[in-house]
């Protein structure tokens, strides 16, 4: 049934033109995916709902856009080079590639032979040089994570702003991992997006703030409509954390294809801050760090009151773009059967979360009075800023109400000849297909009502 259950959403992001495999048409890059009209919007919305969660509705929260590339001290400080790596394994046989700590039994899942290499570590980042020549003094990386753009602009932030702790940097941001199997449709892929937080505190509060980020972010993934059925809190055992972590909670979620991590609440202690810091002697870092000699900053908080100096502790919610999407797909999708033995598919997606917020759809494509007038209404529409709003104009008003049923819009408003004779339109609920005729001059009123309460 879960199985049954990806595939079904599969296709509809290709037929509906949610997500697109890249080069698809010259056979298509395993791992890589596009957005297409409609998955733009929704990954969009999905990323503004997490921004003005972070940003416009706290006061306590800046955000950030780094780059992209990265210079290869970022990376050697913060461990990625020695560290950052999964084991591979190959089949002797069919020279199928795989991660080791995937498989149940030392079995190639391709041809099922034993005949497979030791594990070994392979290195997740993508390598570059910068410049012309590549001397070795030019390496770097596309950025495996954001969180490390985030801790090397800290001071700048500081004081740019006169932060207090405490306070956090967010970022939106694509990232990057040579994933040795890419799986599962967009869940595991090698060039993602990352919703990420650093929230910066004084060492005695981390596990306060730590459990308040965890609340936080289980409340915020309810409020985009999934199912907390669907939802729960693992900590991560001891022996399983990354050797930065203090403590780590996973939100796991039921996808498709089983339950996985949705987003991570991790306590990074002080190893970061610390990693990147120049004068590391100077401050008592609990973590583990790799001597910097390289580093022109110190990334330190002074007490205003105390004069004194220290390396905050760092929270950090990250959750992926893509893991959102196809979460929030998932919870979203539902067939219905209807009268007449007919069926419907049909996106429940919370309203600020659809790619399409209104289709005004013309009762007859060839008839220039009912289309014009349908222009003008999505005009009308555009100026409340609510979002997307499309017409519609096929001439097939059941094949219209499916359609958007099936890509989530919430409202479709249907122009006739009511509405040039009599100023009237028809209101039709995704949800319920109840239909509710308006005055012409009402609709703003109802939309408004309707989006924004």
């Amino acid at each position: 049934m879960a199985d049954n259950k990806m595939d079904k959403i599969v296709s509809l992001c290709k037929r509906r033109g949610f997500i697109f495999q890249t080069a698809e048409i010259y056979g298509g890059m395993q791992g890589v995916y596009d957005y297409g009209p409609l998955g733009v919007e929704l990954a969009n919305n999905i990323k503004r709902a997490w921004w003005e969660s972070m940003i416009y509705q706290r006061d306590d929260i800046e955000g950030l856009d780094s780059s992209i590339l990265g210079s290869q001290n970022i990376f050697a400080q913060s461990g990625h080079e020695d560290t950052f790596t999964d084991p591979l394994i190959d089949c002797k046989d069919c020279k199928f590639r795989m991660r080791a700590d995937t498989l149940d039994e030392m079995k190639c899942p391709n041809c099922g032979s034993t005949n497979l290499t030791e594990p070994r570590d392979f290195n997740l980042m993508f390598k570059t040089n910068i410049g012309p020549v590549d001397d070795g003094s030019s390496i770097a990386y596309l950025r495996p994570e954001t969180a490390q753009h985030i801790f090397i602009n800290f001071k700048n932030v500081l004081d740019s702003t006169s932060r207090t702790l405490p306070f956090g940097i967010a970022q939106i941001g694509k990232a990057f991992r040579n994933e040795i199997t890419a799986r599962n449709f967009i869940f595991r892929k090698r060039e993602f997006e990352q919703m990420e937080m650093e929230y910066f505190v004084e060492p005695k509060d981390d596990e306060k703030f730590h459990e308040y980020w965890i609340k936080e972010r289980m409340k915020w993934w309810l409020d985009q409509g999934l199912n907390e059925e669907n939802l729960e809190i693992f900590n991560v055992p001891k022996e399983e954390l990354s050797h930065y972590s203090k403590a780590t909670a996973d939100i796991m979620y039921k996808f498709p294809h089983g339950t996985e991590e949705l987003e991570g609440i991790a306590n990074r202690t002080d190893f970061d801050l610390g990693s990147h810091t120049k004068s590391q002697e100077e401050f008592n870092i609990q973590a583990k760090t790799k001597e910097n000699k390289t580093s022109k900053a110190k990334l330190a908080f002074q007490d205003k009151i105390s004069n004194k100096w220290l390396v905050p502790y760092v929270i950090e919610p990250s959750a992926g773009v893509e893991r959102a999407f196809l979460a929030i797909l998932n919870d979203a999708y539902k067939e219905e059967n209807l009268e007449n033995d007919t069926k419907r598919v049909v996106l429940s997606l919370k309203k600020h979360l659809s790619p399409i917020k209104v289709a005004v759809i013309p009762l007859k494509k060839n008839e220039k009075s009912i289309v014009n007038a349908s222009v003008e209404i999505k005009n009308r529409l555009l100026k409340l800023n609510i979002g997307r709003v499309a017409v519609e104009n096929t001439g097939n008003i059941g094949k219209s109400y499916r359609k958007h049923d099936e890509i989530g819009t919430p409202i479709c408003i249907t122009v006739d000849y009511d509405t040039i004779e009599k100023n009237k339109v028809t209101f039709r609920d995704r949800d319920t297909m109840e239909q509710e005729v308006i005055d012409l001059k009402d609709i703003e009123t109802s939309i408004l009502k309707l989006f924004k309460g």
